[in-house]
């Protein structure tokens, strides 16, 4: 605690102040929650007060805000804070937000129109003051000085590994070089400040300022007195006379408005447990709630829920526990529940996305709640059948007792043919029978099933004998391609798109240890959640098929995207073998490496100590061997142990190339060596990957369970996963089929830059080929060195890679790795053009778009922010590029699946791992299927360069790659 104990102190928060800085504190990698809601300013800020709350105490509490329109100093100098960049768009939609969290803390917030928070903050603090409160003012702005006395004083909230500080008269006079806190507001009239854009005196600067006061005392006295100052300063002093008043004044926190005080008003109470609950949900601060609300006020769903009601549906709250809530009562109960206020440790490594501006709805939903239907009779099922069998197509949705779709039990099916109306069929007590009925219209082809993460439905339907492999429009991949950078949940767009509240998921059934399945809701709640599913999904169809037109996507939506759903599906029912026994030898053997390993890194330390522990590794590593002078640190004191942190220190000590092959060898052990095998299907015995289509926003395929795509290859250690994946039997092997170079295939088209199409052209080795350009020698000349060299520059500069990020690659110096860009640049100088042409049509369309029009919003293309616009340009260059080579691959798939489904080949599409497809092929198709697969690649798209697509085939993966 910084500030002293007191049954009397008051905390008073200069909002803004605070959102800002918490907004650019993760401007780097932003907060975005499922909803593409940008929460950092709203994180942070609610982290900022708990923490003050948990450590300091407080009695009181209040968090002032700006008003609109300003304050009296525009009037008084309409340029007054003129030079400020416009608010960003996430800030402004944050402070609903904030104030939504301080309702469920029970924090008061005040503003007064026409008074900026400044002066609202220092009437309030002086008027404390005088009824004997200790009083705290939260807030960076050097303005709040001039209020500083020995009871009010100002707590500058801490950053990083500095913590906060607490300045009073002696503080405040040490930082500007004063006699008393009052002369800030002089001080500020002399020197002006940039940030309000108070002009004060030219020529004056902090040192003089200071200087000035300490001599004269004020303003006024410096006036009285400009006889005693010299030269040009003297000049400049007495013909800014004018200026120097109107910049005290502006400077001046304004202490008599006309504002009600109610210090009583703002006493600490009780969080409301309930709305702070809903709130943090809504934000997905899940530590916040495990943290702040204990689970014995966990709220179960008890009754019918009322459809198209706000929030949160059918909640009751139970019982309230024993003893108090509170994080705001009585302070002397308050330790324990202080103690659960989180500080900043769910601060989350993220990937990095732009925040897309959440827009207004344009619909509203048909009829709300909806006229949903349980159909309970074989007449009704006929009846409902018949319906089906004369539309165009239906909303649908399944329900399942889990989220396995090939465990799970089916409960029950949805269907919806008009706005505002369905029917929900219970399959729970079917045998079979039931869904035997809906069977032969299901199946039909001409019908057009709209529905949302289509592939789930797809692939329960088919473990229970029904194919709806056929024209689906899933929303969810529809909205991907409208805005791939956020939610694509069925809850958050018929918010965004129908200004409809649906039912959740989440409060339905909850979450982690005590999530519950359908299986325990009752079967009304279950009609209207399924049934509204049905309806809206039946509704945004409708929406999002206008705006894929009105984007020019509709037949990357229909011609690759739709079709894709039932191939991945496909791909995941088919599932691939794994040897089961070559895993658990193979775990024997890493066991005894790690043991080595182990024995050796404790030998080499001199002491015994945990290596998985980073703790300790950093004290080791840079207290106890001192492997280098200049070891850095993590935001809470420990030492930084990362790869990249060890892979630049590896020839400074023996031990940390040892530490470095650990590592690597323990992640390959828990991460796939001993996950795998518990992988394995039960029935099928194989393992199911599921294959993520809307995901990455460039519009590549992700996977996960396993994640395919990050089995290393560069290791023997990461080859021999790759062995572990084998043919269905002995009379099978796998065929990998893998695009050679195709991002860099796409540059050069893209580009048309002569040098590498010439060299694609050709069939040069293009790494060769750019060395000898490069460094001027000749193609056979070239040597290894050149050629890595060159690799890494070809990949590093079609995505923003400078000559740190070069140098620190190759481990050579900047330097020679900025000679490198140079050369490389003058050599493929229409390359460049390009790049920066990527750039320009990014800044002038708000997007960048691949050969065949996938767009990815950048709004942060034209950010003020120099760390938001510089991420925003290199995805302006990737997207293209990586997007386009996506597309190629996605349309060789649905291709090559079109040829096997009508050559009637009974080789299976089985993995699709970043530019390779993996093929499980009867030995006696081998011959046949191989040009199949390799003209269905290279024909995938016609540009003015030859795909390249490499094939072999083997008993195992690595052996096919």
């Amino acid at each position: 605690m910084l500030t002293s104990p007191s049954d009397k102190k008051l905390f008073l928060i200069d909002a803004y102040a605070l959102i800002f800085r918490a907004y650019y504190a993760f401007i780097k990698n932003p907060r975005i929650n499922s909803k593409g809601i940008n929460t950092s300013a709203v994180f942070g800020f609610t982290n900022s007060i708990l923490e003050v709350i948990r450590i300091e105490k407080p009695t009181h509490f209040a968090v002032v805000f700006d008003p609109p329109g300003g304050s009296f100093r525009t009037e008084i100098y309409p340029e007054y804070k003129a030079n400020r960049d416009a608010t960003p768009e996430d800030i402004k939609l944050s402070v609903p937000l904030i104030k939504k969290v301080l309702d469920g803390l029970q924090i008061p917030y005040r503003m007064e129109m026409g008074y900026e928070a400044d002066d609202l903050i220092g009437y309030l603090a002086k008027n404390a003051e005088a009824e004997g409160y200790d009083v705290y003012m939260m807030t960076p702005d050097k303005d709040f000085g001039q209020l500083v006395t020995d009871r009010v004083k100002m707590y500058r909230p801490g950053r990083g590994r500095n913590p906060a500080e607490i300045w009073g008269p002696e503080e405040v006079c040490a930082r500007f070089g004063l006699n008393r806190t009052d002369q800030v507001i002089d001080y500020l009239g002399l020197m002006g400040d940039a940030s309000d854009n108070i002009p004060g005196v030219p020529g004056v600067g902090a040192k003089t300022a200071s200087k000035l006061l300490c001599e004269f005392d004020s303003i006024d006295g410096l006036y009285e007195n400009t006889e005693k100052l010299k030269g040009k300063l003297r000049e400049k002093v007495e013909a800014n006379h004018d200026l120097a008043m109107l910049s005290q004044k502006l400077a001046t926190i304004e202490l008599d408005i006309p504002a009600e005080v109610n210090i009583e008003g703002m006493v600490r109470k009780e969080m409301d447990a309930d709305l702070l609950k809903t709130i943090l949900e809504e934000l997905e601060f899940r530590t916040l709630i495990r943290n702040l609300i204990p689970s014995t006020t966990s709220q179960t769903i008890s009754k019918k829920i009322e459809v198209g009601k706000p929030l949160v549906k059918g909640i009751e709250k139970t019982s309230e526990p024993e003893g108090q809530l509170s994080m705001f009562g009585d302070t002397t109960k308050q330790t324990s529940l202080d103690n659960k206020v989180s500080n900043s440790d769910e601060i989350i490594a993220r990937e990095a996305v732009e925040v897309t501006e959440i827009k207004s709805a344009e619909y509203v939903i048909a009829k709300p709640p909806g006229d949903y239907k349980k159909v309970e009779t074989k007449e009704e099922r006929a009846e409902l059948i018949s319906k089906l069998s004369k539309s165009e197509g239906w909303g649908f949705h399944v329900i399942t007792s889990g989220f396995n779709p090939m465990l799970d039990k089916l409960l029950g099916v949805s269907f919806a043919l008009v706005a505002g109306e369905a029917w929900y069929v219970d399959l729970s007590d079917d045998e079979g029978d039931i869904l035997l009925e809906f069977k032969p219209v299901l199946e039909k082809v001409e019908k057009i099933v709209y529905a949302t993460n289509y592939k789930f439905s797809l692939k329960v339907l088919a473990m229970h004998g029904v194919d709806l492999s056929h024209n689906v429009f899933d929303n969810m991949v529809a909205h991907y391609l409208l805005d791939p950078d956020t939610s694509h949940k069925l809850e958050d767009l018929a918010e965004v798109y129908l200004n409809y509240k649906a039912i959740s998921l989440l409060e339905l059934l909850g979450k982690g240890k005590n999530r519950k399945s359908f299986v325990d809701i009752e079967i009304d709640i279950i009609v209207d959640y399924a049934c509204e599913s049905a309806d809206l999904v039946l509704q945004l169809a409708k929406v999002f098929r206008s705006e894929i037109d009105q984007v020019q996507m509709t037949s990357l939506l229909n011609d690759m995207e739709m079709p894709l759903i039932s191939i991945l599906a496909g791909m995941e029912l088919t599932g691939v073998k794994i040897d089961v026994d070559m895993l658990d030898k193979y775990n024997v053997d890493l066991s005894l490496q790690l043991n080595t390993l182990q024995d050796q890194i404790l030998k080499e330390a001199g002491v015994d100590f945990n290596i998985d522990s980073p703790k300790q590794l950093g004290e080791v590593l840079f207290e106890t061997l001192v492997i280098t002078e200049k070891a850095k640190k993590t935001k809470t004191g420990q030492y930084q142990t990362g790869e990249d942190v060890l892979r630049k220190l590896a020839d400074n000590h023996p031990i940390v190339p040892h530490i470095i092959e650990y590592r690597k060898l323990k992640k390959l052990k828990s991460t796939y060596v001993e996950p795998l095998p518990k992988l394995v299907h039960p029935k099928t015995g194989r393992i199911h990957t599921s294959y993520m289509q809307t995901v990455a926003s460039t519009g590549r395929l992700s996977s996960k369970d396993p994640n395919l795509q990050n089995i290393p290859i560069r290791t023997e250690a990461g080859r021999q996963i790759r062995k572990a994946f084998i043919p269905r039997d002995s009379d099978h092997v796998l065929l990998g089929a893998d695009y050679s170079q195709v991002e860099l295939r796409v540059a050069a088209a893209m580009s048309n830059d002569p040098g590498l199409c010439e060299a694609f052209q050709k069939g040069q080795d293009i790494h060769s080929a750019t060395a000898s350009k490069v460094f001027g020698v000749k193609l056979e000349e070239v040597t290894r060195e050149q050629r890595t060299q060159a690799k890494a520059v070809n990949f590093g500069i079609l995505y923003g890679q400078g000559a740190f990020g070069l140098a620190d690659e190759l481990g050579i110096k900047r330097a020679e790795a900025k000679a490198i860009i140079i050369a490389y640049h003058e050599q493929f100088s229409t390359l460049e053009a390009f790049t920066k042409s990527c750039v320009d049509l990014a800044r002038e369309k708000g997007y960048a778009e691949t050969i065949l029009g996938r767009r990815r919003k950048l709004p942060g293309i034209n950010s003020n922010n120099g760390m938001v616009k510089a991420f925003a340009e290199r995805n302006a260059v990737n997207a293209p590029i990586q997007g386009s080579a996506a597309d190629i691959i996605k349309i060789a798939m649905v291709n090559l699946a079109r040829e096997l489904k009508k050559g009637g080949w009974k080789s299976k599409l089985i993995m699709q791992v970043h530019d390779e497809l993996v093929l499980d092929v009867p030995k006696s198709e081998l011959e046949g299927i191989m040009p199949v697969v390799k003209r269905c690649m290279e024909d995938a798209v016609e540009l003015n360069i030859p795909l390249l697509v490499d094939m072999k085939f083997g008993n195992d993966w690595l052996e096919a790659h």
